[in-house]
């Protein structure tokens, strides 16, 4: 599986920003999908995850209420739409699949490259 994010950009604080992320190879509906990011100097932070189904969703409580995921199986993309964005929120943001487990497990199969949000104050 091959996964591409695409959508970063520069954004002012408060704005808004669609991430993409497309998959080619393999069966894009079976996965569990996840975004993560990882900001200069800093680990890599898990963001929010979507099940094959897209009906359970998980987020980390820095993003909760701002940012939304989800996922068109026939386009074989995961979205994230990030609101309210703040300049802690600049990183570089990855998408990853899964084969198996929940949407709160942290392992993950496949990872794309990333794409890079700044959020400038």
């Amino acid at each position: 599986v091959q996964l591409q994010a695409y959508g970063g950009g520069l954004v002012q604080a408060g704005g808004s920003l669609r991430l993409s992320c497309a998959a080619s190879g393999g069966t894009f509906s079976s996965y569990r999908m996840g975004w993560f990011r990882q900001a200069p100097g800093k680990e890599r932070e898990f963001v929010a995850a979507i099940s094959w189904s897209g009906g359970t969703i998980s987020y980390a409580d820095s993003v909760k209420g701002r940012f939304a995921i989800s996922r068109d199986n026939n386009k074989k993309t995961v979205y994230l739409q990030m609101n309210s964005l703040k300049p802690e929120d600049t990183a570089d943001y990855f998408c990853a699949a899964a084969l198996s487990g929940s949407v709160y497990s942290m392992k993950y199969d496949y990872w794309g490259q990333g794409t890079l949000v700044t959020v400038s104050s």
